[in-house]
C-alpha cells in the first residue's frame, strides 16, 4: 500500500536523527485530492536532508515539475517528519515548500519511528501570506482518507 510504503520511506531517510520528506502526487479534484504516487525531497535535492531540517532548494523544483509532467500528475500536498511532535515549527510556517494557498502540509512525528494514525499526525492548509489553518482532530478521518 503507498501510505505503507511512503512512512517506511520517511522512517528510513530519517534514521532517527533528522527530518525527511516527500511531495505526495496525484490529482486534484473540486473536493477529493487523490494521492497516487510521491517523490522523496533528497530525490530532486541530494541535500534536502543535510541540514536536520527539511530545506529543499527552489532551484532543484524544476525537476519536481517535471515529475509531474511525465506522470500526469499535480503536487496534492508535501509531508515531513518532526523529532518529537507533529506541530508546525516556526520554520515549518515560514517557509511552506509550495506557497500557494490550499496546499497541504502533514507532519508526522518521531521521524515517523512509530505507528501513525490520522490522530498523530498534523494537518495544516497554507491560507497565504504565511497563515495557516490546522485540521483539528475530530475533522482529520473526514478530511484524511487512508484507502488501500
Amino acid at each position: 500500500m503507498l501510505w505503507r510504503q511512503l512512512v517506511a520511506d520517511l522512517r528510513r531517510r530519517s534514521a532517527g536523527r533528522r527530518e525527511s520528506g516527500a511531495f505526495l502526487l496525484g490529482d486534484i479534484g473540486d473536493d477529493v485530492r487523490t494521492i497516487t504516487d510521491y517523490v522523496m525531497y533528497d530525490t530532486i535535492d541530494p541535500h534536502a536532508l543535510d541540514s536536520g531540517y527539511v530545506h529543499v532548494d527552489g532551484r532543484h523544483l524544476g525537476q519536481l515539475w517535471d515529475i509531474c509532467r511525465k506522470r500526469k500528475t499535480s503536487v496534492v500536498a508535501d509531508i515531513h517528519t518532526h523529532p518529537g511532535g507533529y506541530g508546525q515549527s516556526a520554520i515549518d510556517r515560514k517557509n511552506p515548500m509550495i506557497a500557494v494557498g490550499g496546499h497541504i502540509g502533514i507532519i508526522l512525528p518521531n521521524y515517523a519511528a512509530t505507528p501513525i494514525s490520522r490522530n498523530n499526525m498534523g494537518i495544516y492548509i497554507y491560507q497565504g501570506a504565511l497563515e495557516w489553518k490546522t485540521v483539528e482532530k475530530k475533522a482529520r478521518h473526514e478530511f484524511f482518507y487512508i484507502g488501500v
